[in-house]
């Protein structure tokens, strides 16, 4: 009897030791890592393991390896399929998250110890939600967790410098929070004021770390809402000479020094407005506290656009915005009167949509527009990145205290924004996530144009990249390009000028005077096969004397701009008087009017909105005005050169209206 029992011990303890050695291992691997702390952060002291964390998975989205395929089935004009655009239903569901993503993932969380009650899932299932105490998150993602402090405002932060998830999990997760990024809420209008007196100098400092976007290591807290609410940064319009508007004696004879609506027509070969069509709409993008007044639209309408005096654009305010009048100067209202009063004297009568975005204590960012326009976005890949975005309701003093806007604004069919980021301040992940909702939007026919920037081969107020990896004074380091413009999906605007005493009839070139046209080659996406054969003939033909320290010359990323027009001399009505203005950001509104009035053209005859351009750009270079001269200095380099086809300097050439309605009234 003793025997038997041994004999069933032994084989039992074989048994198990075989069950042992055949249980699949897990191997864990680095899925995200923060190589430094944000500017103005210190680490405080250990977490302990009882506090409770919200953590959040995001998910992965499926088909997003097909994305290109889906655009451009829509958007390249050999394609039966063109200007067959997607519904919001549709391209939702074409990127859902794929079940055994939301499975793999539940599983490994159930396995941990995280019980399927705990997880909550969003209803597009993009992500799951869970609390879980320090401990717990700590052992699930093998990591630690520090408390750390803003040095200004002293608020905590928990975060760690990285974590791990299962190998075999790593294709259905985009990333978990909190994790290492910063989602602590500094007062946006307590950064504004810094920033505007001295402590903007202070941060944006040769000091200052930078993200290196290639490597997703973010900045600074809040990069993405400070660059655009910060009327004072480097990507706003420039301000040159007041004028005395009575000098503008015959308007299109001296184009060359006073660009108006009329020298705009002449240029680019398009008539005025003569209809509206309710089916077509033109949207531009404003960020408070920057705001037009209506008493500098009705004095320019009444010199430029007579019939429109008193005339409104269709406002749409996100997120507590409001259209200030408290603070006024150029740095507060010139971006927003250039914009409207160009859009609206050139689609007239086709009324014009402003969105409005942010209120006046936290701000917005471009991801909290995007949210507004599509309530998908909200929560699609885990939300936005609270430590870039705004979150809402807004946690501070006399901030908006009502929910996020989700949608309930719709989208228009072109949206014309003169923002931009340094492509090197925000993480890679993040730029790949925004950009692929512009990918989304162009599925359903909406066409998204960016300003490419003022300030040639470097970034915001002219800032390199040194050997260091922190922001230099522009004098020298390696180029700096600008997003969204580097993104794939959207259509980057530069700058020309008419040349010194040339006729408006007379070839451009680019724009040299007071900014240089933004373009180069980004340092996050790849070429796209559209533009493929355009940036192959521009190395081959036109090889950059520059080397790999001083910008991407692999030949294998994405180039911007993709279209240029007009940034000089605008005249334009700010706080009651008329000023010369100069930049991308009066081209974008510019080249966004023109392509509403190509959309009017085919909506009219019963066709659909041109959608995505950039296909039928570069498949037919021909129908704009190829610019041969200028170059867009910066870094202590002569920068890149206008050649013949594209170049990173104004990108196709200007449009040609004849031409282009010409050609997108013969596509489907």
């Amino acid at each position: 009897m003793r025997s038997s029992l041994l004999a069933l011990a032994a084989a039992l303890g074989a048994s198990l030791v075989a069950s042992v050695i055949a249980a699949p291992s897990i191997t864990y691997v680095r899925h995200e890592k923060r190589n430094s702390l944000p500017f103005g952060w210190k680490t405080d002291k250990k977490i302990s393991g009882h506090e409770v964390l919200p953590m959040r998975v995001a998910l992965s989205q499926s088909n997003l390896d097909k994305a290109e395929e889906y655009l451009m089935e829509v958007s390249h004009p050999d394609s039966p399929k063109f200007g067959q655009h997607w519904t919001a239903k549709q391209v939702a569901e074409a990127f859902a998250p794929k079940q055994e993503s939301v499975d793999a993932v539940t599983e490994w969380l159930r396995n941990s110890g995280i019980a399927p009650e705990r997880i909550s899932k969003s209803q597009s299932m993009g992500w799951l939600q869970f609390d879980a105490t320090v401990a717990e998150a700590e052992g699930l993602l093998k990591t630690k967790y520090y408390l750390h402090r803003h040095k200004v405002t002293r608020k905590p932060h928990v975060a760690c410098n990285e974590y791990h998830i299962p190998d075999h999990l790593s294709a259905h997760v985009d990333f978990i929070t909190p994790t290492v990024h910063f989602d602590a809420k500094i007062p946006q209008a307590a950064l504004l004021k810094r920033d505007i007196e001295e402590r903007y100098v202070e941060e944006r400092a040769p000091k200052t770390t930078l993200s290196t976007a290639a490597a997703g290591v973010p900045v600074q807290t809040k990069a993405a809402v400070k660059v655009v609410t910060n009327p004072n940064n480097g990507y706003h319009p420039k301000k040159g000479s007041d004028i005395n508007i009575h000098s503008i004696a015959d308007e299109l004879t001296n184009c060359n020094v006073h660009i108006t609506p009329d020298c705009l027509r002449a240029l680019y070969l398009f008539p005025p407005n003569f209809i509206a069509n309710p089916k077509n709409s033109f949207g531009i993008v404003e960020y408070t506290p920057e705001a037009y007044l209506q008493g500098d639209l009705d004095l320019f309408f009444a010199n430029f656009s007579k019939n429109q005096v008193q005339k409104t654009p269709i406002t749409d305010l996100a997120d507590g915005a409001v259209v200030q009048t408290t603070t006024q100067g150029f740095a507060y209202n010139g971006e927003s009167d250039l914009d409207l009063e160009y859009a609206m004297a050139l689609v007239n009568p086709q009324e014009v949509t402003l969105y409005q975005v942010g209120d006046e204590v936290e701000g917005a960012s471009f991801n909290t527009f995007l949210d507004s326009i599509d309530g998908s976005y909200c929560t699609a890949a885990g939300g936005d990145d609270p430590t870039q975005d705004p979150t809402y309701p807004d946690p501070f003093p006399g901030g908006y205290t009502g929910p996020e806007n989700c949608g309930g604004f719709a989208a228009t069919k072109v949206i014309s924004t003169s923002y931009g980021y340094n492509e090197a301040d925000l993480t890679a992940a993040y730029e790949r996530r925004q950009c692929n909702e512009y990918m989304k939007l162009g599925l359903q026919g909406t066409t998204i144009l960016y300003s490419s920037g003022d300030n040639g081969v470097a970034g915001n107020g002219g800032q390199c990249i040194g050997v260091n990896g922190t922001y230099n004074n522009g004098t020298s380091g390696m180029f700096n390009p600008g997003f969204p413009s580097t993104c794939p999906y959207v259509t980057s605007v530069g700058a020309t000028q008419i040349k010194p005493g040339a006729s408006v009839t007379a070839p451009e070139e680019a724009c040299e005077t007071v900014i240089f046209s933004g373009g180069g080659f980004s340092n996050v996406f790849p070429l796209p096969s559209y533009q493929a054969t355009a940036v192959k003939s521009f190395f081959a033909n036109n090889p950059p004397p520059y080397t790999a320290a001083q910008y991407n010359n692999t030949q294998k990323s994405r180039g911007f701009p993709d279209i240029a027009a007009n940034g000089a001399n605008y005249v334009v009505a700010i706080d009651g008087a008329f000023t010369l203005v100069y930049g991308t950001s009066a081209s974008s509104p510019v080249v966004g009017s023109i392509l509403t009035l190509v959309n009017e053209a085919r909506l009219t005859i019963g066709k659909s909105s041109i959608g995505f351009i950039n296909p039928t750009l570069y498949a037919n270079p021909g129908i704009l005005n190829d610019i041969t001269s200028g170059g867009n200095q910066g870094c202590g380099t002569p920068g890149f050169t206008a050649v013949k086809g594209w170049d990173p300097v104004t990108g196709l050439g200007t449009p040609n209206f004849p031409k282009l309605v010409a050609k997108f009234l013969s596509l489907p």
